[in-house]
């Protein structure tokens, strides 16, 4: 899959607000510290690819996952069982994205930080994110930290598979 550059160039100051349907989210994208990231991420959003998604995967006390295109159109009962076939959890937008987290200098998996998924090619990141439910520093060295929660991380304690990604809106975008 050819990796894509993104367009839109972070200028550090971006927030994205995600409505899920268990509240709201806000979140400090690092446009500094990996602008593949976060600059994928905003042309993402502002196309509308993350409206009705839903999370696929939660497990307590790691992460809680989103961004698959292939939850689209299914209920939040047939995601949150995993409904067999569907591919959850193996979509993306067409394209793979460079990895940051060897560049990244604050590239630490904390308490609320959004990072992106990934399969095993490290260069394989496109849509899918996740919520770090604690610490997981054993992440550091794998995948790319491109945010971190400023509000809602009450929010991000609460939501399981099947939770619907409402809209992803930018604040602040260059």
């Amino acid at each position: 899959m050819a990796l894509y550059t993104p367009e839109y160039k972070p200028t550090g100051d971006e927030i994205a607000v995600i409505e899920t349907s268990k509240g709201t989210i806000r979140v400090q994208l690092h446009g500094e510290n990996a602008p593949i990231h976060v600059g994928n991420f905003v042309e993402l959003a502002n196309k509308g690819f993350y409206d009705g998604l839903r999370f696929h995967r939660y497990v307590p006390g790691f992460v809680i996952q989103g961004g698959c295109p292939n939850t689209r159109g299914y209920s939040e009962e047939e995601v949150a069982r995993n409904m067999p076939g569907a591919g959850f959890g193996t979509g993306n937008p067409g394209y793979s994205i460079h990895e940051e987290f060897t560049t990244n200098p604050h590239n630490e998996h904390k308490d609320g930080t959004l990072a992106m998924a990934r399969s095993q090619n490290p260069n394989s990141a496109g849509s899918q994110f996740y919520f770090c439910l604690g610490p997981q520093p054993m992440l550091d060295d794998g995948y790319t930290v491109f945010g971190d929660t400023i509000e809602g991380k009450d929010v991000i304690g609460e939501l399981r598979a099947g939770d619907e990604i409402v809209s992803i809106k930018i604040e602040n975008q260059a």
